[in-house]
């Protein structure tokens, strides 16, 4: 490839266009950035220069960290080739006396012989002992001089604590085994720590015990390493868990030492015992007896001068930039004033001490319609004033110009360059120079002419709403949940209760909505909302309640509601209606009902008349029979005692009978007042249908029944439900009769029978009969009042019968009866909840319409 040579004038000619680049780039920074680069060069010099000394010791202290630690990884490595040979070497020692105690060929006295010899040549062992396959010892030498073990008796069964598990490994590797180190539970005790050896026996082939040596781990240290290495570093013998068996370590570095970089920890190294293994480490760290004084002192003195040399830096630089920032602020400040005043809808209007006007903002000028120039300079009366109210308006200049204005400002009127006049608002405020003296006053103004309108226009609204209120025919009251205030009462509140909160609250008590929340410390135990919708109090339902207050003679419907009042706070409103006539009228009402319900009953009772009289013409008849009877006998003494007795007996039996059909009739027919009491169900269908079999049997009907058993009893007034039953059934026997069926067919059936309706148990009473049904038309109007099918009817019978069983809760209805496409008759069904919930307001016109059922 060709070689191109670079000409000279290039280079020159691209050096003189780069600088060109350079002072461009430069003369386009604002003076603030160029001070801001000027002072970040010596910063960088400074920094570059200290991190340079920081790398030269650093890798400085690396390499000689690095030296020492190849140093003491070769001894501690020679360390341990030398523990491990003497380790191997008393290995050897005990296996041969183990193959002699294998071989019988010695016995327990010469192995205490040799064991004594090995132990005194060999410092670090402290005992040596025989021990058979029971783990017992036959013989043993312990050292005199060992502390970290006991003496061992012949004939003494070593635990498992003793040999933590070596001897079970031992004996079922058949091979020797070391066990881990051992520490001596008194630690009273000096060199504690242990380290075991045990040699397995074989006796031909069948395990014999072990010769166990006991090596004291401070001694394996104090002649099992070379001293030219313990002088050199501190080592130690440590397990598996860290914990310092023998020798001992350098403390770590603590406190400023840290903080060095290069005076990091001296060199160490730690590698496993052999044979023993991972359980026993030696650990080897060197020694520093200098922190490297001379090169940390230069290393301080670098570091400080460089400090110093930034410190004086940013010093300098802070300086600069917040003498700039000073001068920013100034001008945003200046600016911003500016801006706030144009854009402000006040105006701002500055005058001297003579009255001269010096200053307008756009506001002012806009409001008036007059420009700066027009205004700045003029003295009174100025442009904008009314020439109907100068002498008005110069008096409130000298008020101004003395001081004497008023804090909240004074209300003037102000004409506009085209002669419109405007509402406004002026505040007042002196001038103060920077040395305290006051040059003029400042006075704003604002434009009020849609707020004033806005306020009457409220106000004429307050009155409109007051006059509504105050006219109205309810008492209408608000007061604070949690305070005794009342907030507003209208005319009719202030006329029945004055203008006291009590009524309020009697009102809402009587009405049984919660009102205030409990205060003080004797309910501190009681949540203060208990009794309160579970739903936002402002968004509840409105609670209604009809109620009679005594000290006002009247009944009072209350309404009442939860709102925000207009200061932010959780309110009640209640509104009382007065319904004293409604209630008279209800009562007039009711007794009208209760006369219906009585003629009812006597007229039913009058179509029964020639029944009843037929019904007691049996038992008085049969009285009379036994009576004529009973005489004609005495008279020829033909009867005796015995026989007189049965005759009497069955003379008031017949008496007894027509005296219950006479009271049935009379209780009936009798007006009495309203008793709901626990009623047998069975009972009272049986009275209700021995009343209405005289009748049937009058229309030749046939009565059928079925009632259920164990069914539970029913609160209900017994007369007013034998009045239905006796309703129904008669009305059955009169359908069946104007249908003429033949015999056969002429019958009624009455079921009484449990059942659950909208998961509620009720008992159901149903009256079936076999006439000719209801027509569509007369379905529609069937509960109508005073609509009959019968000529002679009065149309309030079925009515009342309704309003009985609503009374009570239930329901009345009317179905036919189909056999295919005919009709086979029709069934009537009315059912009773066992246990009816009957509210306070409906209770009350539950109540009446039960005592409007009985008759006069």
């Amino acid at each position: 490839m060709p070689q191109f040579p670079i000409s000279p004038t290039a280079d020159a000619a691209a050096s003189p266009a780069s600088m060109a680049l350079w002072r461009r780039w430069w003369r386009r920074q604002s003076p603030s950035r160029q001070d801001r680069f000027i002072a970040l060069g010596p910063l960088f010099s400074v920094i570059l220069f200290l991190a340079a000394v920081i790398a030269a010791f650093g890798y400085l202290r690396i390499e000689e960290i690095d030296r020492e630690q190849q140093a003491v990884t070769r001894d501690v490595e020679y360390a341990q080739q030398r523990l491990r040979l003497r380790l191997l070497e008393r290995q050897e020692q005990l296996m041969r006396i183990g193959r002699d105690v294998s071989n019988s060929q010695i016995d327990t006295e010469e192995f205490i012989v040799q064991a004594e010899a090995l132990v005194n040549q060999n410092p670090e062992l402290m005992a040596i002992s025989w021990i058979d396959s029971k783990r017992r010892i036959k013989a043993s030498y312990v050292s005199s001089s060992a502390n970290a073990i006991g003496p061992r008796t012949v004939g003494e069964q070593l635990t498992v604590g003793e040999t933590d598990g070596t001897y079970e490994l031992a004996r079922d590797l058949r091979q020797p085994v070391y066990s881990r180190p051992l520490i001596a539970q008194d630690t009273r005790r000096y060199n504690a720590a242990s380290l075991q050896l045990q040699v397995p026996l074989d006796d031909q082939g069948k395990f014999a015990g072990v010769i166990m040596g006991e090596y004291s781990v401070d001694g394996l240290l104090r002649f099992g390493i070379p001293t030219e290495i313990t002088a050199k570093y501190a080592v130690a013998l440590v397990d598996d868990k860290e914990v310092v068996l023998a020798g001992n370590l350098p403390p770590p570095r603590k406190g400023a030492a840290k903080l060095l970089p290069w005076a990091e920890g001296a060199a160490k190294y730690e590698i496993p015992v052999s044979p023993v293994g991972n359980g026993l480490l030696i650990r080897a760290e060197g020694y520093r007896a200098s922190q490297g004084l001379v090169g940390s002192g230069f290393f301080w003195l670098v570091s400080a001068l460089s400090a110093l040399t930034v410190w004086m830096l940013l010093g300098n630089w802070r300086h600069t930039r917040r003498r700039v920032q000073a001068q920013e602020a100034l001008l945003t400040e200046t600016h911003f004033r500016r801006a706030m005043e144009n854009s402000m809808l006040t105006g701002m209007r500055a005058l001297d001490l003579q009255g001269r006007i010096t200053y307008v903002n756009p506001a002012f000028c806009q409001m008036t319609g007059l420009t700066e120039a027009e205004l700045v300079g003029c003295t009174a009366p100025f442009p904008h004033w009314p020439e109907s109210e100068l002498d008005i308006m110069q008096a409130r200049l000298n008020d101004e110009l003395r001081g004497r204005t008023p804090p909240g400002g004074f209300e003037i009127r102000v004409k506009r360059k085209n002669g419109n006049i405007f509402d406004a608002r002026m505040y007042v405020s002196p001038l103060i120079d920077p040395h305290g003296h006051q040059t003029g006053w400042m006075t704003s103004m604002t434009d009020i002419t849609e707020p004033k309108r806005i306020r009457e226009e409220l106000t004429a609204s307050y009155e409109r709403f007051t006059t509504v209120l105050e006219g109205l025919d309810a008492a209408v009251s608000v007061a604070p949940l949690g305070s005794e205030e009342l907030l507003f009462a209208n005319k009719l509140y202030r006329s029945w209760f004055g203008g006291q909160v009590s009524g309020h609250v009697n009102l809402i008590a009587q009405a049984g909505v919660p009102a205030f929340a409990p205060t003080g410390d004797a309910l501190d135990a009681v949540d203060d909302m208990a009794g309160f919708p579970t739903d936002s109090l402002t968004g509840a339902q409105t609670a209604n309640a009809e109620i009679f207050v005594p000290e006002l003679a009247k009944w009072l419907e209350v309404r009442s509601r939860y709102l925000n009042w207009v200061d932010g706070r959780l309110a009640q409103m209640v509104i009382a209606t007065d319904i004293t006539p409604r209630r008279h009228a209800e009562e007039q009402a009711a007794q009208q009902n209760e006369r219906a319900q009585n003629a009812s009953r006597l007229i039913t009772m009058g179509e029964m008349a020639s029944s009843v009289a037929h019904e007691l013409n049996q038992p008085l008849t049969a009285i009379n029979n036994y009576c004529n009877g009973m005489v004609s006998r005495i008279k020829a003494n033909q009867i005796s005692n015995d026989d007189l007795l049965v005759a009497l007996e069955k003379t008031a039996k017949q008496a007894w009978r027509a005296g219950q059909i006479i009271q049935r009739i009379r209780a009936f027919v009798k007006r009495s007042e309203p008793n709901r009491t626990s009623a047998d169900v069975a009972t009272l269908v049986s009275n209700a249908m021995e009343l209405a079999e005289i009748e049937l049997r009058r229309h030749h009907v046939r009565l059928t029944h079925y009632i259920a058993a164990r069914l539970p009893d029913l609160m209900v007034d017994r007369i007013l439900i034998e009045q239905v039953l006796i309703n129904l059934m008669k009305n059955a026997a009169e359908s069946i009769a104007q249908s003429h069926r033949p015999t056969a067919q002429r019958h009624v059936e009455l079921q009484v029978v449990p059942k659950q309706i909208d998961g509620q148990g009720v008992v159901e009473f149903s009256v079936l009969d076999s006439g000719r049904g209801l027509s569509p038309e007369v379905m529609e109007r069937l509960f109508e009042a005073f609509y009959s099918t019968k000529a002679e009817g009065m149309g309030i019978g079925l009515k009342l019968c309704r309003s009985i069983v609503e009374s009570h809760h239930g329901r009345l209805e009317a179905v036919n009866l189909y056999n295919g496409d005919e009709v086979a008759g029709c069934r009537f069904t009315f059912w009773i909840p066992v246990t009816p919930l009957i509210s306070p307001a409906v209770s009350a016109t539950n109540t009446i319409a039960a005592e409007a059922a009985g008759p006069q």
